[in-house]
């Protein structure tokens, strides 16, 4: 068993005993590799952001959060290839980190043999090289984090005729426009009102340690422009 196979049993081991803990022993035993091996393997799934958590003393181990985990999805190598194709040029896209960390999350999950399956097939499709490797204006980062984490932000930003303001502003949605424009959504308290903010006019941007309140708005009521609303079950 190769790692990548290994770390994806090892999830499922722990998925399927849950919520009571394997000690590193026990897992080794049960993989057939050493102690060091399995607590190295512990270690590369906390960083990829699985909810591992350890309990000390008799009885304890390494378990998992049940309640904060996917059963398995098998993708097909097709599937996997198009996903590699449309997150190949996140571009202006908010979460285009986020994105990328997804799809390596998708083909460590997928057996061997369907994830070189995906790696043969995307070598068959060739992109024309972008200008820049990152399209996403400077701000764009903390941006995408105040609307995650629900946070007010203070910007610096440019209007259209070159004039910047300080502003303090509390997210609520990221709009797409037309040539991957996109605009934040928030609340801005030097205008008292909602405002359309173009993210590539965001000269700066600081997360302040205040959370943004909860507000209700209609999109269609505020945005000069006809908007779909993204779903994941399309």
């Amino acid at each position: 068993m190769n790692r990548t196979d290994r770390l994806y049993a090892l999830v499922e081991e722990l998925r399927a005993v849950a919520p009571r803990p394997r000690t590193a022993r026990q897992l080794a035993d049960r993989f057939e590799v050493s102690v060091r091996t399995i607590e190295r393997d512990i270690g590369a799934l906390l960083e990829a952001g699985v909810p591992l958590y350890a309990t000390p003393g008799p009885g304890g181990g390494h378990a998992i959060d049940p309640l904060h985990t996917l059963p398995p999805v098998n993708f097909t190598s097709d599937e996997a290839a198009a996903l590699a194709i449309a997150l190949a040029r996140p571009g202006r896209s908010p979460l285009a980190g986020a994105l990328r960390s997804a799809l390596h999350k998708v083909v460590a999950a997928m057996p061997t043999s369907e994830a070189a399956a995906a790696e043969q097939l995307a070598g068959r499709v060739h992109l024309v090289a972008p200008d820049e490797d990152d399209a996403r204006p400077p701000a764009a980062r903390v941006v995408e984090q105040a609307l995650v984490r629900s946070r007010v932000m203070a910007i610096d930003y440019e209007d259209k005729n070159g004039s910047v303001t300080r502003r303090e502003v509390e997210p609520v949605a990221l709009v797409g426009g037309r040539e991957d424009m996109w605009y934040l959504v928030a609340h801005c308290r030097l205008r008292e009102g909602l405002r359309a903010f173009r993210v590539d006019r965001v000269a700066s941007a600081a997360l302040t340690g205040e959370a943004a309140p909860p507000r209700e708005y209609d999109p269609s009521a505020d945005i000069p422009f006809a908007l779909r609303r993204l779903s994941l079950a399309e």
